[in-house]
């Protein structure tokens, strides 16, 4: 019976055989193929991690089975000399690669670095939770905040050409800094005409008052003037219808006809002087009502002074709001005009930003429990990451910002879904920000309350 393994070598270069030398040897190269692909792989194994105490026990093995190998393949070369090459490259080919063998070792078990990576990111991810809770614990901060202030909108208050422009867009201004002009002619005649007008009312109430005082004085005097002549003439009277009496009287031989009618004659005039007096007198005792007189007309012309005044005033106003200047300190913004532009009253020409800045902030309803006014903040502006700002909470509105909204939400219907409300507020800044510098309105920032 032939040799085991001079048949694998014969069956395996090609030489004819019987079936069943064929059929016997299939069991055997079976075997010794799962053989070698045992001890390849639990080779490549021990060469890289090789235990102590069997590094000895496997040179023996490998020594025993080397010289089994041997005196079978010399057998092998004794029977057949010439099958011994083709033999060795066929069962090269069958015995399985060392690279091939390394590759399904890597294949069917993977390195430990995935499982160090894992635990490095669990690690991470605590650590990052850790620091996150304590960080935070005891503030409250949102990201629905944005900063605010006061826009002013400056408005022409007069029409006219705009002469004169002094500022461009988004540059500081300070408070009484000269801004623009209007074209001022007719302002300037208008305050012209208006002094003129003040000083013709002037002149008429200083030449009423001169008449005043001339009636305070002179009608009195002129009363007792009148009193006198009118008691003169009532002696002159008196004696003279004496005399006419007399004459009367007298014998008719001892008088004259002519003496009679001239004496009847005296007496006439005398009562006619007397009767003029009396006139005078009453007239004279009118002074009261000629002062009061008088007085009336110096108040008429007192209030057309006034008016006069007021309309220089109104005209000098004009003339000032034709040179539109800073209210105060700040920042030009939205100029919608130039040189030359035609402006109506109240037409809007830019806006001016002051530098009071604040926060307001949109917290959530359930976030206002511990919050207060007096709490310190500390902001995060998104558009300066280095930029660290610092305040207080200054107010919270009453009423939440859909409350106040243009269409506030009605309630009362049959499907409701509550909703957390947002109320806003207000954080002032405190330290951080440049009195200078500013920040824009509408910038998206960060506030954490810090809450005790």
């Amino acid at each position: 019976m032939p040799d085991r393994s001079t048949a694998h070598h014969v069956n395996t270069i090609g030489f004819d055989t019987g079936p069943d030398e064929a059929a016997d040897d299939a069991p055997w190269r079976h075997r010794r193929e799962q053989s070698a692909r045992h001890h390849t792989g639990r080779n490549d194994r021990d060469r890289h991690n090789p235990p102590a105490h069997d590094t000895a026990a496997q040179n023996g093995a490998s020594d025993d089975g080397a010289g089994k190998d041997n005196s079978r393949d010399d057998d092998t070369e004794e029977a057949n000399p010439h099958r011994n090459d083709a033999g060795t490259d066929e069962a090269r080919r069958d015995a399985p690669s060392k690279d091939d063998s390394n590759k399904k070792e890597e294949h069917k078990t993977p390195g430990r670095w995935p499982l160090i990576i894992l635990a490095i990111v669990v690690v991470a991810v605590i650590i990052g939770g850790l620091w996150y809770y304590f960080s935070t614990r005891g503030t409250q901060s949102t990201d629905d905040a944005y900063t605010d202030g006061v826009p002013i909108m400056m408005a022409a208050k007069v029409a006219g050409y705009i002469t004169d422009l002094n500022v461009t867009d988004n540059v500081r201004v300070h408070a009484g800094d000269l801004l623009l002009k209007i074209d001022a002619r007719d302002f300037i005649a208008a305050r012209d005409q208006a002094a003129a007008a003040l000083a013709l009312a002037q002149a008429q109430l200083d030449n009423a008052r001169i008449n005043l005082d001339i009636v305070r004085i002179t009608y009195p005097a002129r009363l007792a003037a009148a009193e006198a002549a009118r008691n003169q003439a009532q002696a002159n009277l008196t004696l003279a219808e004496r005399e006419y009496r007399r004459q009367r009287s007298v014998n008719p031989q001892a008088t004259t006809q002519e003496q009679i009618d001239t004496a009847a004659t005296q007496a006439k005039s005398n009562a006619a002087n007397v009767a003029n007096n009396q006139a005078q007198v009453t007239i004279a005792r009118l002074v009261p009502q000629n002062v009061e007189q008088a007085q009336t007309q110096v108040k008429q012309l007192e209030a057309q002074v006034a008016q006069a005044q007021a309309q220089l005033e109104a005209a000098q106003v004009n003339l000032s709001y034709s040179e539109i200047r800073a209210p105060q300190d700040g920042w030009i913004t939205k100029r919608n005009i130039e040189r030359g532009t035609y402006v109506q009253v109240g037409q809007s020409l830019f806006s001016l930003v002051t530098p009071d800045i604040w926060v307001t902030a949109n917290f959530k309803e359930n976030e206002l429990t511990d919050m207060h006014p007096g709490q310190q903040v500390s902001i995060r502006v998104d558009a300066y990451p280095s930029l660290k700002l610092s305040g207080h909470v200054d107010s919270m509105q009453m009423g939440s910002g859909s409350r106040f909204s243009a269409f506030p939400a009605e309630n009362a219907t049959g499907n409701w879904v509550k909703i957390v409300q947002r109320v806003p507020v207000k954080i002032r800044i405190d330290h951080g920000l440049d009195p200078n510098q500013g920040l824009p309105l509408g910038l998206s920032v960060v506030p954490t309350v810090t809450l005790k």
